[in-house]
């Protein structure tokens, strides 16, 4: 079945507004579709409300009329007050004690953010549902795509917070206090799930092990070895992008967006 496209497609914004009774806040979510195209995959992105200086619309917008992506239904959940706590690893907070609701955030995702769009939409089940994030946010994607791999089969972490750890580094920390490391090593399953992972050159400059990496790379080339462990495989299961310059950054990010669409949502 082929699609039929429009000359010209416009990407259009609206708001969704949910009255989240498990995080105890109203929860703005902008979200990006067609006109006149129904949507056939969803893709689920933290942060939200940085969308803007993503250039999100304009990707979208360039991408459908150059690389034929899928007709998407974008929902950009924009972050609390509390990101700090709300994002991270369900259950299992930081050497701080921060991601202390992430598991609240995770439930909002799966029991009332899910079934709002379902009602929004008409619809049931996409093609593709991905989830997406940044820094933290991107940590937050992963975890909850990890854990629910029934309802997401792709995830974007852009400049992952893959330091995140139980130990502190003052403490004897170690690799191995590598939570979300810890997460996939430890875990009895294998998700059907795909992985896209970006980091930069110039996304921070610490080198814990002081063997002239910066610990973003290394920690997330580490996260892919743990996938590849895992018995996950290079390049079908999982992708990875290191920008040369690439900062910790919205405009390093939305550079990259558009290969994570391709990935995600072409074909």
């Amino acid at each position: 079945m082929y699609t039929a496209w429009p000359e010209t497609i416009t990407v259009t914004e609206t708001s969704l507004h949910i009255a989240s009774a498990l995080l105890n806040r109203e929860v703005t979510c902008t979200l990006y579709s067609t006109d006149d195209i129904a949507p056939q995959s969803l893709l689920l992105l933290n942060d939200g409300q940085d969308a803007g200086n993503l250039k999100l619309k304009e990707t979208l917008e360039f991408q459908y009329e150059r690389s034929g992506i899928d007709p998407l239904l974008v929902v950009a959940i924009h972050a609390g007050e509390e990101r700090i706590q709300e994002y991270g690893v369900a259950n299992q907070p930081d050497f701080k004690m921060r991601g202390s609701k992430a598991g609240l955030y995770t439930r909002f995702i799966v029991e009332e953010l899910l079934p709002a769009i379902y009602r929004e939409t008409g619809l049931q089940a996409f093609k593709t549902t991905a989830y997406a994030g940044f820094s933290l946010g991107g940590l937050s994607a992963l975890d909850i795509a990890w854990n629910h791999a029934d309802v997401f089969n792709k995830v974007g972490v852009f400049s992952g917070s893959f330091w995140w750890r139980s130990k502190d580094l003052a403490d004897g920390y170690t690799d191995m206090d590598r939570i979300a490391h810890q997460m996939v090593r430890e875990s009895a399953n294998k998700p059907v799930l795909k992985f896209w992972l970006q980091t930069g050159t110039h996304d921070e400059t610490a080198d814990r092990n002081k063997n002239g990496i910066i610990d973003s790379i290394d920690d997330t080339i580490d996260f892919v070895k743990e996938l590849e462990a895992k018995g996950y495989m290079r390049p079908s299961d999982i992708q990875y992008l290191e920008m040369v310059g690439g900062e910790h950054n919205a405009a390093t990010w939305a550079r990259a967006m558009p290969k994570f669409l391709c990935w995600a949502f072409s074909g």
